[in-house]
């Protein structure tokens, strides 16, 4: 992993963004959204991940969150999502996605015949609250401003309907006080 995409500053929460290889929209059906959900439900639950914010669009994910370890908990994260993923994609007999992801792997990922998420995942700190409280503006708009609905509570996958007496998808930590 590139020093650039390491959690430099600890001890405070970070927005992250995970891309799938080359843009690839994926996340097009609940089926693979779901396995990034119940994946972060895991984290939360078993390895001390503090989630304040999430959005989940076609091709990549954007988490505002905080663990002790958050270098280790996103590498096991993207390791166990990518699995899972390719395995549906399989599963689901989607060979145009998987023979882009075979195409667009890395030359140095030889154990693997596909590649699903991009290398790293652009760890930013957050310091203040108000810093926190605009990336999860952004994060939560994100849908908003691609068009793809008209409130931010209205995507299924986005932790706005937290904030905004929404139906969640999932429990998340809400913001640090």
């Amino acid at each position: 992993m590139r020093t650039r995409y390491k959690v430099l500053e600890q001890g405070v929460p970070h927005f992250i963004t995970s891309t799938v290889v080359e843009w690839i929209p994926v996340f097009t059906s609940s089926i693979y959204c779901d396995v990034v959900i119940q994946s972060l439900k895991f984290c939360r639950e078993q390895k001390g991940l503090k989630l304040y914010g999430f959005v989940i669009m076609d091709s990549h994910i954007h988490l505002v969150a905080f663990a002790e370890n958050l270098s280790q908990v996103m590498k096991e994260f993207k390791s166990y999502t990518a699995t899972r993923l390719i395995k549906s994609l399989e599963n689901n007999g989607n060979k145009r996605v998987l023979n882009d992801m075979a195409f667009f792997k890395g030359r140095d990922k030889t154990s693997s015949q596909h590649q699903f998420w991009q290398e790293g995942y652009h760890p930013q700190a957050v310091t203040t609250e108000e810093m926190l409280l605009q990336k999860l503006e952004y994060i939560h708009n994100n849908p908003v401003r691609r068009g793809l609905v008209e409130r931010p509570e209205y995507w299924r996958y986005s932790s706005a309907a937290n904030y905004f007496d929404g139906n969640p998808v999932m429990e998340i930590d809400g913001i640090i006080g």
